[in-house]
């Protein structure tokens, strides 16, 4: 769990809202001792914040030795939450496309709590389950994904994520930013590709999305196995056909990315 020396900081919101973090989509339940291992939250502290969310029905608890499960209060606020992504629908057919003439998945992904999480994917018609779904998270650094997202933040969004991230990796934050924006402006998305990327098994890409109801930008992604999805296939195909999706989606919304809006611009005309 990342905390600050701000004042302001609530830590004990903090804890509780790390608990509900700690759930995947795949999960049958967890304990109090799950929860500890994955938050680094004290078991006795753990006990007490899983009370308290019980009560007020962001957790919910059967018969004693039952593990807890996110409960309807949890729900209802995803869903609540879920409504500013209002622009998923207008992508959908858009992404669909993509995924179908790519072959590869396509998704959005959004920081949170220092990594990428995936939100929401598209999958090529008649594909089997594809690496991963609704519920990963990757790392920003190293990840194509955290690449378009860093790339695309201000100087300003920029240091209050290294301040409450990466207080001991500044340096190469700041340098993934520089490398990342440049391959923003100069391709419209971002590839680590080789030994720099978190995972060799898979290649991905993506581009930035700025929603009018978001304090920072998304990542739309597209990737595959590195055979179904090779670098040459990556700049030749794959980015230019995401790059353009996007760029359509941004036309249809309204929403020009604000990071050197003329710069992206001219890779259109």
């Amino acid at each position: 769990m990342k905390t600050t020396a701000d004042k302001r900081f609530a830590n004990t919101l903090a804890r509780g809202l790390s608990i509900l973090r700690a759930f995947k989509p795949t999960d049958n339940g967890l304990g109090n001792l799950e929860l500890s291992e994955r938050t680094g939250i004290p078991r006795s502290t753990i006990s007490r914040l899983t009370f308290t969310l019980c009560l007020l029905g962001y957790l919910t608890h059967g018969r004693h030795h039952d593990k807890y499960h996110l409960g309807p209060a949890a729900l209802a606020l995803g869903n609540i939450a879920a409504a500013t992504f209002s622009f998923i629908e207008v992508a959908t057919p858009i992404m669909q496309r993509i995924a179908n003439e790519i072959g590869a998945l396509v998704g959005i992904a959004i920081q949170d709590d220092g990594e990428m999480l995936m939100v929401k994917t598209w999958r090529p018609i008649g594909s089997p389950s594809i690496w991963f779904d609704v519920g990963y998270r990757m790392p920003i650094l190293g990840s194509s994904t955290g690449g378009s997202f860093v790339g695309a933040l201000s100087n300003e969004e920029l240091d209050k994520i290294s301040k409450l991230y990466f207080s001991e990796h500044i340096g190469k934050l700041y340098k993934f930013h520089n490398t990342n924006r440049s391959a923003l402006l100069t391709h419209g998305f971002a590839f680590i590709s080789g030994k720099d990327r978190f995972n060799q098994s898979i290649n991905a890409l993506a581009v930035p999305y700025r929603p009018s109801s978001f304090g920072e930008p998304v990542a739309i992604l597209c990737g595959a196995s590195s055979d179904t999805l090779p670098d040459a296939r990556v700049w030749e195909t794959a980015g230019p056909l995401l790059v353009n999706a996007v760029e359509e989606l941004r036309q249809i919304t309204g929403q020009p990315f604000p990071m050197a809006a003329n710069d992206i611009t001219k890779l259109f005309n």
